[in-house]
């Protein structure tokens, strides 16, 4: 096969954090426990992940029904460098039949329903030894603690609402009632220093939304839209350091006598197409059985992650009748552009 040889970089790292858990069970429901929908919904989540973006490091804060202080939360993404943190809770309300979902970014609260959800979220400190010197006497319970939140200057506070965004906008297709993208002074993302934000699946309270949360069918539409939106980021995330990349010198080793390999390279500058139908974190055999038969497949690295693409051709409608096809047998399939053996991003 052939390789496009690009400097490696670190892998992007997400953190999923399930909220809640152990001694801490969340907003409680008639038949379900939020720590239980939040943990299912996660693990979903990061399992799409895990077989559509071999080039992702997924990094969970709890993966089994166990306790975990909110600074912890914060302090594991940020020991991994994260580029991205998403919590994943399910909301209640005392009085009323509440619905829909909404998502968190990082701010002050601008309304009395926003503060209440973020004094319910903070309120696990209180289960924690010592909270009031970890979190430098912040009051959970006090609306003047609050007021901090007023002064914060979040950097990354334009990612984490297109990243809201998205997954508001996926939950709309998902057939789910949209409460919005909102702000509110929740502590697990104040300590987190990446875009990030806090899903709330929907409400516990609502007998109609508790038993879809509750159920295998609910929990899987859930993850499937916070995972569409991921992979919407992940995507501009990917072009826009490919912008950057464009300026590096590839080299272009030449291929193994082998009889399977070709060269995506074209010394003419022509524009090629390619359908990209795998990633992987090592090199693969041209036998291994993930390529389902098909051979004249090359690849190139990108961030250290082999990147296999299929039926290199400066025909475009080739390149159409040929993503058809592979389309069927590799879900995510997608064309790509390379000129001079460079991946083009417009």
């Amino acid at each position: 096969m052939s390789l496009l040889n690009i400097q490696a970089q670190k892998r992007f790292t997400v953190v999923i954090d399930p909220g809640h858990g152990g001694k801490d069970p969340g907003c409680v429901g008639a038949i379900s426990k939020e720590k239980a929908i939040n943990l299912a919904v996660a693990l979903k989540f990061g399992s799409l992940i895990e077989h559509n973006h071999s080039d992702v490091q997924i990094i969970y804060t709890r993966k089994t029904d166990v306790f975990i202080p909110l600074d912890e939360r914060a302090n594991i993404a940020n020991k991994y460098k994260a580029d991205l943190f998403i919590s994943i809770h399910a909301n209640s309300v005392r009085r009323g039949n509440a619905s829909g979902t909404e998502t968190y970014t990082l701010g002050l609260a601008n309304s009395d329903e926003n503060l209440d959800v973020a004094m319910r979220e903070n309120s696990v400190i209180l289960m924690e030894d010592d909270y009031f010197r970890k979190y430098e006497g912040f009051d959970p319970t006090s609306t003047e603690s609050y007021i901090i939140f007023e002064f914060i200057q979040n950097k990354h506070m334009e990612q984490s609402i297109s990243l809201a965004s998205e997954i508001q906008q996926s939950f709309v297709q998902a057939r789910r009632s949209n409460r919005g993208v909102r702000q509110a002074g929740l502590l697990v993302l104040r300590k987190t220093s990446m875009p990030g934000v806090l899903v709330e699946l929907g409400f516990i309270s609502n007998r109609t939304e508790e038993r879809f949360m509750a159920s295998v069918e609910g929990q899987n539409i859930l993850a499937q839209a916070i995972y569409k939106a991921f992979d919407t980021y992940k995507n501009d995330y990917d072009r826009k350091l490919g912008d950057i990349k464009e300026k590096q010198v590839i080299t272009v080793p030449p291929p193994a006598d082998n009889g399977n390999t070709r060269t995506v390279t074209d010394h003419t500058g022509d524009i090629l197409y390619a359908v990209q139908i795998l990633t992987s974190d090592r090199k693969l055999s041209v036998n291994d059985r993930r390529f389902k038969g098909y051979d004249d497949v090359s690849f190139y690295i990108d961030k250290g992650v082999y990147k296999y693409i299929y039926g290199a051709t400066s025909d475009y409608k080739k390149i159409l009748n040929t993503h058809k096809k592979a389309a069927k047998d590799f879900k995510g399939a997608f064309i790509i552009k390379m000129k001079e053996g460079k991946r083009v991003y417009n």
